[in-house]
């Protein structure tokens, strides 16, 4: 089992001045480091794939889904773009070595509305049209997209692991898998257990193993016991990965609806998660 965390713990936007992250992650002992495209213009990626490549460390990269990057946007502009920011973060994933680039490809993270049946299925079809485009692109450069269910609080259209294998086989593409984040699925789901092995080993692709509060990973109240059962019964051989927030922009804070720190601080939330993670996943 790998294990990794996420640039997000400590820095919004990651650009290239945040590359000493690079440094402590390698040095904290993770294996991954996880960057989000927040903005790609703001990272050498040459340079970037030349650190991690130094310092042994993977790289597994991940989406930031604003407003203006929304597949399903009843606005034309905004699906293209959205699109083109999903085509743009593959690239940039191969580029990088990451086998995935996951997140809530779907939709804006934000977007709460309650709407009709008939639109639903309306910003459903959007959705399936523009992830059929893009899984063409993701084939073309080898990189799997990871569709991650988000709690009721944060999207109103993909919240449970049923949602997404919704989407999953409307796509029908082997380009297409789900990724999943314990700390939504503690909200949504009914047994994280068994969203586990609903999933299953050929669709599951990436899990970010968050606390039941986005704190220290092993210190909330989240079935780590049963979670580690169900990957091990599935043969999941991924990665593990801390994805939660430190220093978070206003936008951020918004998004994630996190008003007080997680933790003592990121370094201590990484470092005592990294070492419950050994502890639970190890053998």
């Amino acid at each position: 089992m790998k294990f990794g965390v996420s640039t997000f713990l400590w820095v919004s936007p990651f650009d290239t001045h945040s590359f000493d992250l690079v440094h402590k992650v390698k040095e904290m002992g993770f294996d991954i480091i996880e960057v989000p495209v927040e903005d790609k213009d703001l990272v050498d990626w040459d340079a970037l794939k030349k650190l991690t490549d130094e310092l042994g460390l993977k790289v597994s990269i991940s989406g930031a889904f604003g407003a203006d990057r929304d597949i399903s946007s009843e606005d034309p502009a905004i699906r293209a773009n959205g699109l083109k920011y999903i085509e743009d973060s593959i690239k940039i994933a191969a580029k990088m070595g990451s086998p995935l680039f996951g997140g809530p490809l779907y939709s804006a993270v934000g977007k709460l509305r309650s709407i009709s049946a008939e639109q639903k299925k309306q910003e459903f079809d959007w959705c399936v049209d523009n992830l059929k485009k893009a899984c063409k692109t993701a084939e073309e450069y080898g990189v799997t997209l990871g569709l991650e269910p988000l709690n009721r609080f944060e999207s109103d259209m993909v919240n449970t692991v049923n949602q997404a294998l919704e989407i999953v086989k409307a796509v029908g593409s082997p380009w297409l898998k789900i990724q999943l984040d314990t700390f939504h699925n503690n909200i949504e789901e009914k047994n994280i257990a068994a969203s586990i092995r609903k999933v299953g080993k050929d669709l599951l692709c990436h899990v970010q193993g968050n606390e039941s509060d986005r704190g220290t990973p092993g210190t909330g109240n989240l079935a780590w016991d049963e979670i580690k059962g169900a990957l091990a019964d599935i043969g999941y051989e991924g990665a593990i990965v801390i994805e939660t927030f430190g220093a978070v922009s206003k936008e951020m804070a918004k998004a994630t609806c996190i008003w007080r720190p997680l933790a003592e601080s990121p370094d201590v939330l990484a470092s005592e998660g990294l070492a419950f993670y050994k502890s639970q996943f190890v053998n």
